[in-house]
């Protein structure tokens, strides 16, 4: 065997290689609520395997997860729940909206229920469907990749307070 001629210089920005860390390691916190967990937790199973993308765990604490996945309709009780453990991840943080219901209320249009969890806490991709299917989901995931890789988040990361867009 001969040895390799000449030098590997990897050129990049530090910038560059903390979005694709960032891309290639995202923890998702799981908040499943209704229908839409159940395809949540396929996605996680061995057919759609989203360990290829660095997210084989879900978190059980918001202080080990970047990525929060809600899944399902959110009450009005439940609400501030939700918000206590967005604000406990640390930044930069990610959310997914996953399902009709998650997005704007879906067919559920009446005062126990927030009419879409942006309303809660600043949504970073909407997955659409009743439910959405595992393939959407990644889908959504892949696309919030493309994201990070750009570096879309930083704006709105002002010192340690994240501004809604």
């Amino acid at each position: 065997m001969s040895e390799p001629s000449g030098v590997g210089i990897v050129l990049g920005t530090l910038e560059k290689f903390v979005d694709w860390s960032r891309r290639s390691s995202l923890w998702p916190a799981t908040f499943g609520l209704a229908c839409c967990a159940i395809e949540m937790m396929a996605t996680g199973a061995s057919r759609f395997d989203l360990s290829r993308f660095g997210m084989e765990v879900f978190r059980a604490s918001p202080r080990q997860a970047d990525l929060m996945i809600v899944a399902g309709r959110v009450s009005q009780k439940m609400a501030p729940v939700l918000r206590q453990i967005y604000d406990q991840m640390p930044d930069p943080k990610w959310v997914i909206s996953m399902g009709a219901c998650a997005s704007c209320g879906g067919v559920f249009n009446n005062y126990a229920l927030v009419q879409g969890v942006d309303q809660i806490v600043p949504v970073d991709m909407y997955v659409p469907g009743c439910p959405p299917r595992p393939e959407m989901l990644i889908d959504g995931i892949m696309r919030l990749h493309d994201d990070i890789l750009a570096g879309k988040y930083r704006p709105r990361i002002q010192g340690s307070k994240r501004v809604t867009i």
